[in-house]
């Protein structure tokens, strides 16, 4: 699977991304909170970057900012951060690794019990497996962060 997880052209994104994935991930947009796919999903399964398919988070991870976009308090990847000071802020940007997607942005408010970090995410920048479509859809060897008393 890791060898497919490429930026494709600009012209087949515009073709397979909807207008909003195409604007987040390639323009660094910002999709209206509770507004979006994911920011209240609570399914069981891992989110991958809707460009190349790279995981990024895991559903374990997730929780209620009660910001309107989803939160986790950890990748499951590597990310790429770097300052942005866009729209009069200083924030880290985070973008995927291999795409280099615009995915959103990391704070330090997250829970302390969980290292304290926030990755304040845009749905349109995800796609979702969930965990019983992990196999079919390449993902298999993510399964083992959903068995119980690992």
């Amino acid at each position: 699977m890791e060898e497919n997880w490429s930026k494709k052209d600009q012209d087949t994104l515009k073709e397979q991304l909807s207008d909003i994935q195409y604007k987040v991930t390639q323009e660094d947009a910002t999709e209206i909170p509770y507004q979006n796919e994911y920011w209240d999903h609570e399914e069981d399964g891992i989110y991958v970057d809707v460009v190349s398919g790279e995981p990024l988070f895991s559903s374990k991870d997730k929780y209620d900012a009660g910001c309107g976009w989803p939160s986790f308090t950890r990748p499951i990847a590597q990310l790429e951060e770097s300052l942005d000071t866009s729209h009069g802020m200083r924030r880290i940007e985070v973008r995927s690794n291999y795409a280099d997607s615009h995915l959103g942005h990391v704070f330090d408010d997250g829970p302390a019990s969980e290292g304290g970090m926030r990755y304040c995410i845009n749905s349109a920048a995800l796609k979702f497996i969930p965990v019983d479509r992990l196999e079919e859809e390449g993902y298999g060897k993510y399964k083992v962060l959903f068995v119980e008393n690992q």
